[in-house]
């Protein structure tokens, strides 16, 4: 049986130049029988969360969530978008990692990917931790409205690319930013259009690509951006912004600000009860 364990802490999150400002969130730790291990959660709620009893909210699931992971600057830009009006109200919940290139990754043929992990292939794992364990237990602690969505960079977005297309009804919206496309020899891009092809009748999504400069995956991701463009389907909206101003160690950083914007307005859905 899955179990939580919970304590409310203040994070201090601070951006470069930007005095840090504490940001009240809460951390689970959570008892996982299909990872075999105990996983810790983050979890930020919007300002108004206590006061406005009767609102539902969005959920932004991200990996790499712990406090001193990405954690912090995700949940302070959220923070800081919905206090100024542009954002909708929504919570964050972080995962922290305990092997990162394990959990983000399936199970590869190349030696030259061995090399960087000698124990490969866990995400479907993980997505079975996001679908039966964790996402659960977030909808019964929290005031959630089924409006799931993921963001991370490199392997991380490589673990969303791929749950995109194995389980494009675990999320509503998945956000990659220079996503490791490399991984397998590019195999994710290979087979992208026969997954598609075989999505349920009712499966849909909406996917934001995205792609850092030279040192960045801009190769890998533009192919499988091209495979999408030619794979037409009206269940998968997309977009893929290339930034080759940015690198790959800033690209997060650089765009998760403008790309919340985007994605998730005020007034989208407009179900909130206490302004």
């Amino acid at each position: 049986m899955t179990r939580a364990f919970a304590s409310a802490l203040l994070l201090s999150c601070a951006l470069p130049g930007i005095a840090a400002a504490e940001v009240r969130h809460e951390s689970l730790r959570i008892e996982s029988p299909r990872l075999g291990e105990v996983r810790r959660i983050n979890v930020y709620l919007p300002p108004d969360y206590d006061r406005c009893a009767a609102d539902r909210y969005d959920v932004l699931y991200m990996p790499d969530g712990g406090t001193a992971e990405d954690f912090p600057h995700v949940a302070s830009a959220v923070d800081d978008l919905i206090r100024a009006s542009r954002i909708r109200p929504m919570i964050v919940v972080g995962l922290e990692n305990t092997n990162r290139r394990r959990d983000m990754t399936w199970p590869t043929d190349d030696p030259a990917d061995l090399e960087v992990t000698k124990t490969p292939g866990g995400s479907g794992k993980l997505r079975d931790f996001f679908r039966h364990e964790l996402q659960p237990i977030v909808d019964a602690r929290y005031r959630t409205n089924g409006e799931r969505a993921i963001i991370g960079e490199s392997f991380a977005g490589l673990f969303i690319v791929e749950s995109m297309l194995r389980a494009p009804g675990l999320f509503n919206t998945y956000i990659a930013l220079d996503p490791s496309l490399w991984w397998n020899k590019g195999r994710m891009t290979q087979e992208a259009a026969a997954i598609i092809a075989a999505w349920p009748a009712d499966g849909k999504a909406r996917l934001f690509l995205a792609s850092a400069g030279v040192d960045g995956n801009v190769s890998e991701v533009g192919q499988f951006a091209d495979v999408l463009r030619t794979t037409p389907v009206s269940s998968l909206q997309w977009r893929y912004e290339p930034r080759p101003d940015l690198k790959h160690s800033n690209i997060y950083l650089g765009m998760e600000r403008s790309v919340l914007e985007a994605l998730f307005p005020i007034g989208e859905p407009a179900a909130r009860t206490c302004r």
